[in-house]
């Protein structure tokens, strides 16, 4: 099902032509599919265009989330991107989580979800197919689940 699918749009390609990206998003998500943007904040972010292009996630670049723990610029900064895509109904991914300092931070300010090197590094297809199989079978192990918003981990 379409719903199952969800495709990342980066910030800069939604910024620059955002009444064509905005035709775009409408088709898909006529049809059930996600749309997120990626890599929000590292190019020439409207906070007018965010808001109509009825997105459903908003994916905060890792090179603002690798500083949450020791700049505090960064941290309001995420703290304030987290804040605003709620607001706008929208989901929190964190990306380049590599330390859980970091995992603390963005659990403490809502941060709906993370991915990164704390988590997984990346795997080769087959690995990737037995990790998605077990999980299946098994669910997540409580040592790598994460829940940053929910009453899990």
């Amino acid at each position: 099902p379409a719903e199952l699918l969800e495709l990342e749009i980066g910030e800069s390609v939604a910024m620059d032509q955002p009444t064509a990206a905005l035709a775009i998003i409408d088709r898909l998500r006529a049809l059930g599919v996600r749309i997120s943007i990626d890599r929000f904040g590292t190019g020439h972010s409207s906070l007018a265009c965010l808001q109509r292009l009825r997105l459903h996630q908003l994916k905060i670049d890792g090179s603002f989330v690798a500083g949450v723990a020791g700049n505090p610029g960064d941290a309001a900064i995420v703290a304030a991107m987290i804040s605003l895509a709620h607001e706008l109904g929208l989901q929190t991914v964190a990306v380049g989580v590599e330390s859980e300092a970091q995992r603390v931070f963005l659990h403490r300010r809502g941060c709906d979800q993370a991915q990164g090197h704390l988590f997984s590094q990346p795997l080769p297809a087959e690995r990737f197919a037995a990790c998605v199989h077990d999980f299946g079978r098994y669910g997540v192990p409580a040592s790598q689940r994460l829940s940053l918003a929910g009453s899990q981990g």
